[in-house]
């Protein structure tokens, strides 16, 4: 662990590890997403249009950028919350983590996505739920240590 004023700089626990995880996939995600656009819609199983059919008014690799910014903006944060322990940030992450699986989850079931957007979904809720069962196991094995 790297110090940092005498305090720990690093995951110090499960749970901080379920986010620096996360964080850090989330991260270079948004990296591929910016620099080669076709490969992450390829790990997602997107159609890849050559940018010569596209038509007018097509914003999809706007879109595409804009996701992939947020995804690297994402990742900064969840890994610079792991490093520092900043528990309260990781429980606020499984509900939302939650919510983004039901409108992932909904947009490919009203066929507004690709099946292979599920993945997408199916990587939020078990990042959430790996993140929330280890805050509850740290919780309790903390008050039954006390």
């Amino acid at each position: 662990m790297i110090s940092m004023r005498g305090n720990k700089l690093g995951p110090q626990s499960l749970s901080g590890w379920t986010m620096f995880l996360f964080g850090f996939l989330a991260l270079v995600l948004g990296i591929i997403g910016l620099v080669s656009p076709n490969t992450l819609m390829s790990l997602i199983n997107f159609a890849i249009i050559d940018p010569s059919s596209r038509v007018t008014g097509d914003y999809t690799l706007v879109f595409l950028t804009a996701s992939s910014m947020a995804s690297l903006n994402m990742g900064a944060y969840y890994v610079l919350a792991s490093l520092v322990n900043f528990r309260p940030f990781f429980w606020w992450t499984v509900p939302f983590r939650i919510l983004t699986f039901i409108v992932f989850f909904l947009a490919v079931n009203r066929e507004i996505a690709p099946v292979g957007f599920l993945g997408v979904a199916l990587w939020e809720l078990i990042g959430a739920l790996l993140t929330g069962a280890a805050l509850v196991w740290e919780r309790r094995s903390k008050s039954a240590g006390s």
